[in-house]
């Protein structure tokens, strides 16, 4: 049976999806793989949302908005550039193509271009086969690994960073000293690596309580390195203590307050 992939879309109001109801009026036809979620602004375009739908089995996402210098709120679509980026980072951790995902610029009179970015991205899609998280069996594992970066991408800290990514390059950090696009790069994955091996950690002692030595060994981690996660979670009322076996403390998860 061929491969046909579902794909989401998300739009903006004022150019993606005025395009793409172009390409309809116009009888441009394009695959009907993808089903269209229409917003006001590509910058309303939650991480968060994305890695859902890719959760909920969806094979791709794409991502429409203005041109740049065209959003209807002036740099909407310019933060969602940000948080695509970021997002496409923290895929790739998890092991899934972060090619499933894509950001393009339609204009309202871009009704044909719309449907060329569709045919493009389905082939892609369908070059890369079916999402392992698609279907009535999904990969446990892979799963677990997306809910991971899902917290990670409502991580207060990576929210900030995204939403001052363009600041902090143009006018500098707090006391005025510039910061350059691969020093803030720097610190983004930093941060994005940090905040995903501990919500690792949280579902993994979710499932059962786990000690720092067996952490190690399944993250591939040195012990040092996941009890510093450790004790910041344990800061956060992210885990506590669950029992302590001779003289080896087992973690366990809170239900509340991350």
């Amino acid at each position: 049976m061929t491969f046909e992939p579902r794909i989401v879309g998300f739009l903006c109001n004022w150019c993606s999806y005025a395009g793409a109801d172009l390409a309809g009026v116009s009888r441009i036809s394009y695959p009907t793989n993808i089903r269209i979620i229409r917003l006001m602004c590509s910058g309303r375009v939650d991480p968060v949302f994305v890695l859902e739908t890719l959760a909920n089995g969806a094979d791709g996402v794409m991502v429409m908005g203005c041109h740049p210098g065209d959003c209807h709120y002036v740099e909407g679509n310019l933060q969602t550039e940000h948080k695509i980026k970021m997002l496409k980072k923290l895929i790739a951790r998890t092991g899934l193509e972060p090619e499933r995902i894509r950001l393009e610029w339609v204009s309202a009179s871009e009704g044909g271009r719309f449907a060329e970015l569709v045919k493009d991205f389905t082939e892609q899609i369908k070059a890369l086969g079916p999402s392992p998280l698609a279907g009535e069996k999904p990969d446990p594992n892979m799963l677990e690994d997306l809910l991971a970066a899902k917290a990670t991408a409502g991580d207060f800290r990576l929210r900030v960073l995204v939403g001052r990514e363009k600041g902090m390059i143009d006018d500098g950090n707090v006391y005025g000293e510039g910061v350059s696009q691969e020093e803030f790069d720097e610190v983004m994955d930093e941060a994005i690596a940090a905040e995903y091996v501990r919500n690792k950690i949280y579902f993994m002692v979710k499932k059962e309580p786990l000690s720092v030595k067996e952490l190690s060994k399944r993250l591939d981690l040195n012990p040092q390195a996941v009890l510093r996660h450790i004790v910041v979670m344990r800061r956060r009322g992210m885990v506590t203590v669950d029992r302590v076996e001779g003289t080896t403390p087992i973690y366990a998860a809170l239900e509340v307050g991350k």
